[in-house]
């Protein structure tokens, strides 16, 4: 591990590593090294878009995203509300999500399958109602695809918009595919090839997205209150905002996050100052975060 001298590139080390283990877990370090350094085929080759995007810390800002953006699924909310919940164990929650995409992005085709395979079992138990009386299940093929979607759009947005190298159309398509072999792995059915399909998946969902109580409720717990050491806080903030600013308007207007948005950034989600997020993403990630050479 090169030695950083500068004060602010110390500051920005400290700040990474907080957040690093934050998201991946206290054994992320650990659980990187044995997904990189293990032989054997992999799910994508070197170089392909699915692995350019999940190795940039533009990862963090789409992640954030893409649990608002999820939690808007009043059955897909239920689900986490009461099973796994923010409040009870987020980190807990976020490190088993963060794990599961490195794996599947960048571990050996064998370790890349048993990770699925375990995540199935877990669905297969996650069911019940939620508060209107719905009955939900986890392997519901229909929730896959949209906890699918909303991740797919989160983490290709804020990779073209906040990413080192944003990709081509031709590799945003080919993104798409790729990030749904994991999706029909896991049971989704009805999965996007290109990201015109993609676009048109999320706008199928429209009429069934409402902020419930539980959806506000995460989105204050994720947004105003996270359990952040204080170094980590400042860019954290940064990240949130630059989350926030890739929202949908309606998904913003639905979880009341503009109000937030304008104390935190001085102005309205669509003037969101790219380099102000850059510099919390450069915090967040370089050499901690789930590959640092995809």
């Amino acid at each position: 591990m090169p030695l950083v001298t500068s004060p602010v590139e110390r500051l920005r080390a400290r700040v990474g590593d907080a957040l690093f283990t934050k998201v991946a877990g206290p054994q992320g370090f650990e659980a990187r090294d044995r997904i990189h350094l293990t032989p054997g085929p992999r799910w994508f080759p070197p170089g392909s878009p699915i692995r350019r995007v999940h190795a940039d810390s533009a990862t963090f800002a789409g992640g954030l995203r893409a649990l608002l953006l999820q939690s808007l699924h009043p059955l897909a909310m239920a689900g986490v509300a009461g099973h796994s919940g923010y409040r009870g164990d987020p980190w807990g929650r976020l490190a088993r999500t963060s794990t599961f995409l490195a794996t599947t992005t960048f571990a050996t085709a064998d370790h890349a399958q048993e990770m699925v395979d375990r995540v199935r079992a877990v669905h297969d138990r996650v069911r019940g109602r939620a508060p209107d009386g719905r009955p939900y299940r986890a392997s519901d093929p229909h929730l896959l695809t949209w906890v699918h979607v909303a991740e797919a759009d989160s983490f290709l947005a804020a990779h073209q918009r906040y990413g080192e190298r944003p990709l081509s159309p031709a590799e945003a398509d080919e993104y798409v595919a790729q990030s749904g072999r994991v999706a029909r792995a896991l049971g989704a059915e009805v999965v996007p090839e290109s990201v015109a399909e993609l676009g048109e998946c999320l706008r199928s969902y429209r009429d069934e997205l409402a902020a419930t109580p539980e959806a506000l409720d995460t989105a204050h717990f994720l947004l105003r209150e996270p359990p952040l050491p204080p170094v980590a806080r400042g860019p954290y903030r940064l990240l949130a905002a630059g989350s926030v600013a890739l929202l949908p308007v309606w998904a913003r207007t639905e979880l009341d996050v503009e109000t937030w948005f304008s104390r935190n950034l001085g102005g309205p989600a669509g003037a969101v100052a790219v380099r102000g997020v850059r510099w919390g993403l450069g915090s967040a990630g370089g050499r901690e975060r789930w590959a640092s050479v995809a």
